[in-house]
């Protein structure tokens, strides 16, 4: 899925260092791995194959409903329930990242329900630890520099926040860096989870939420107000409260809302997934083509906004792929490339000193190009 991906002249996007600050871990398998660890597990599979296997998970996933999305995952799950399953598929998310070019991603993922073998959250986490230290180690000793670090998250539909709350916490300094809610989110909004995000504020853990993808601003709301979110997960119907008056040709008018407002002017960063939002239908109120995702909108109005993948085998993507489809239909150039990474750096849950040194970085790289 990191394939040549060229942007301008001979320039393939994989070699563009990247940061990646939403992608979830059981939302980007490998095929072929699905395959032999059900094999190994005797789990059933919905196609035979490796070819017809990623087309089943692409075709499915793009039915234009969040809900639908979702179910997919049923088989991902399916073979992530022991630790040596964890380890293998957080250690290929590694070496899919290096292909990639990413030089530092967080990967999201929820413990509550990796634990069919007897696995406890704790052990879990342990896991997908040493499999993302593997990767890591194995990146460095060909020369490629990456970090990753792990996002709790809690399924919203579920009673476990406050739980997963804790074992981000008592993980923070062994390679959790912030904590996420996930699954369907409407009815489900993130004030039911505010005990947990009581919690997390007073011990200071970075939180992100998904809100603004299949429901609308008074989900986004709720992840300011009780989430404290520093981040929206996906956000990208924060542009519900904006109205565009189209005048003519030349150009239109743009009246801010008070809720886009205040994430536009604190900077808080939208984590966009352009092709995961075309298939569950999250833009579905401007169109249904990437042309018509306000990515664009909402980058020239000045929002935090960051490119992301979402889940790479359900939209058979990467984000070298993201990048040059927005770079051919929104004509971005590199700098324009840059901005979303040095967005991207800036919103990372690292200490300012860290990003700061991602930063320079990229920087350094682009200038190089």
């Amino acid at each position: 899925m990191a394939g040549a991906w060229m942007l301008w002249g001979d320039l393939d996007a994989a070699s563009l260092p990247k940061v990646s600050l939403h992608d979830h871990l059981d939302g980007a398998l490998r095929p072929r791995t699905i395959v032999e660890l059900a094999a190994e597990s005797g789990f059933p599979l919905p196609a035979t194959g490796e070819s017809a296997l990623a087309d089943w998970f692409h075709e499915s996933a793009d039915s234009g409903s969040l809900v639908d999305y979702l179910a997919t995952f049923a088989v991902t799950l399916g073979v992530m329930q022991t630790a040596p399953q964890l380890e293998r598929v957080a250690r290929e998310y590694v070496e899919d990242l290096v292909a990639d070019g990413v030089v530092y991603g967080e990967v999201r993922w929820a413990p509550e329900q990796h634990g069919g073998a007897g696995l406890t959250p704790e052990q879990a986490v342990e896991a997908v630890q040493a499999g993302l230290e593997q990767g890591m180690a194995a990146a460095a000793a060909t020369g490629h520099a990456i970090r990753v670090g792990q996002l709790v998250s809690a399924m919203r539909h579920q009673h476990g926040g406050l739980a997963a709350a804790e074992l981000a916490v008592a993980h923070r300094d062994r390679g959790v860096v912030g904590f996420d809610i996930a699954g369907p989110e409407a009815g489900f909004p993130p004030s039911q989870h505010r005990v947990a995000f009581d919690y997390l504020a007073e011990q200071a853990m970075p939180v992100t939420v998904h809100a603004g993808e299949a429901d609308g601003l008074a989900s986004i709301r709720s992840a300011l107000l009780d989430g404290r979110a520093l981040r929206l997960g996906h956000g990208v119907r924060i542009a519900e409260d904006l109205d565009v008056q189209r005048e003519d040709a030349e150009g239109s008018t743009v009246t801010i809302g008070p809720l886009a407002r205040w994430v536009r002017d604190r900077r808080i960063a939208l984590e966009l997934s352009p092709q995961s939002n075309l298939q569950t239908g999250a833009i579905a109120e401007w169109g249904s083509a990437l042309a018509d995702h306000p990515f664009d909108l909402l980058y020239q109005l000045g929002f935090h906004v960051t490119v992301n993948t979402d889940n790479r085998l359900m939209s058979d993507t990467s984000l070298s792929k993201e990048l040059t489809l927005l770079a051919d239909e929104f004509e971005y150039d590199l700098d324009d490339l840059l901005t979303f990474q040095l967005n991207a750096a800036e919103a990372a849950f690292l200490p300012l000193e860290e990003r700061e040194e991602l930063r320079d970085r990229l920087t350094r790289a682009y200038d190089g190009l």
